[in-house]
């Protein structure tokens, strides 16, 4: 793991991409007087090394989270809109304690850490009702420096990881994963079809059904297979073919059914999906269940509704999650149990860059972009630079 730069004095302003509205990335600007904040009680300044790049970041720019159809917004599931500009996004932290606010221990800087990227309402540890985060409702991490709870900036010392793939273990995507799961009771031996499967929330959700002992089906394209299948994926089913795709999936289970399906795509593939779980109930040991945090192949689905109750579907609507899951997740974290995938870093000046990069990947595109500060970025990034020539690329480890 790269050393960081020693503790500095922390300057009076930063350099820092702010959103000033909604729309294509001509609305992210680069500025290098933007005041540096500072923290508050119970908070920690971080100097911020990576920030993986979510879906989330593009969304929420672009107007894409509408609660009523027809809208062209941002998600507003405590009432009032919290995404107001100028805003710095990017939700997944990792970097060093530069100082502490009132109540935080001092000992605590120059901790390295990860942080738990949601706004919570309340203290309670087991749900999260009114989902908001760094980056979206409060300044995030694609800047120098960011304030943020001290008590979910968790330490993560493993020197086997740089920080950049910290940053690729960011909780936008592995906290969305494991509450997927947890929503639906996933449990060991079950066989989980695991949909967008090479992205950052698919990637992590093949890790953790392997943790809990759950067998992953990945849906992805077929050149991504082999790493997929490093990873822990059972079988990678094309997710081409619409019409033979039930068939196909059926095939890599030995005929057996879906018990649970993670989904993330959504659109005309959501019947599709239900179908893999019921085409025999008396095989069942279970009611088929479905959880969806994501419609990156459409907003709408057609379905059915005779089919859900008839067959006893339950569907599980997921954004992110709760502090018990975050805690969860670092430990496995620590303990090496979980592993980064990173696909490349961008210096935090070239994030238009990115954002290109970001939606219009080819088929070489597995896990997390990462974006660094470029005081940072000899440090922390130019090790991870996108490589000139696209190759298959395999999960660093």
């Amino acid at each position: 793991m790269a050393s960081d730069t020693p503790a500095t004095t922390v300057p009076d302003t930063m350099s820092a991409m702010l959103l000033i509205g909604h729309g294509d990335i001509d609305r992210l600007v680069y500025r290098d007087d933007v005041p540096t904040p500072q923290p508050g009680p119970g908070e920690v300044l971080v100097r911020v090394t990576a920030t993986a790049k979510n879906n989330t970041d593009r969304k929420a720019r672009e107007g894409l989270y509408p609660v009523k159809k027809g809208q062209v917004t941002s998600f507003a599931m405590g009432g009032e809109p919290t995404l107001t500009f100028p805003r710095i996004q990017g939700a997944d932290i990792a970097g060093r304690v530069a100082a502490v606010g009132e109540g935080v221990d001092p000992s605590r800087i120059d901790e390295r850490g990860l942080l738990d990227f949601n706004l919570y309402a309340d203290a309670r540890c087991d749900i999260n009702l009114t989902p908001d985060y760094y980056g979206h409702g409060a300044d995030g991490g694609f800047a120098e420096y960011v304030a943020v709870p001290a008590d979910q900036f968790h330490a993560v010392p493993n020197s086997e990881l740089a920080d950049a793939e910290l940053a690729a273990m960011g909780m936008c995507s592995y906290q969305t994963a494991y509450h997927m799961m947890t929503s639906a009771g996933v449990k060991a031996g079950e066989r989980i079809l695991v949909t967008g499967a090479s992205g950052g929330v698919g990637t992590a959700l093949i890790q953790l059904c392997r943790i809990v002992g759950a067998i992953p089906y990945a849906v992805s394209q077929p050149e991504k297979a082999a790493a997929l299948e490093a990873l822990g994926a059972e079988a990678v089913i094309d997710r081409g073919d619409l019409q033979s795709f039930v068939e196909r999936v059926l095939d890599a289970t030995g005929g057996a059914p879906i018990d649970a399906v993670m989904d993330l795509v959504g659109g005309e593939m959501t019947d599709l999906f239900i179908d893999t779980m019921i085409h025999d109930m008396k095989a069942r040991a279970t009611y088929p269940r479905l959880s969806i945090a994501g419609a990156s192949g459409g907003n709408i689905s057609e379905i059915l509704w005779t089919r859900i109750y008839l067959y006893q579907v339950q569907i599980f609507g997921v954004s992110h999650g709760t502090r018990e899951e975050a805690e969860q997740l670092v430990e496995w974290i620590r303990a090496g149990r979980l592993k980064p995938v990173l696909h490349a870093a961008f210096r935090l000046s070239d994030l238009h860059a990115a954002e290109r990069y970001f939606v219009s990947r080819g088929s070489n595109f597995l896990g997390k972009i990462v974006i660094v500060p470029d005081s940072q970025w000899e440090a922390h990034g130019a090790p991870f630079a996108l490589a000139p020539v696209s190759s298959t690329l395999e999960p660093r480890s």
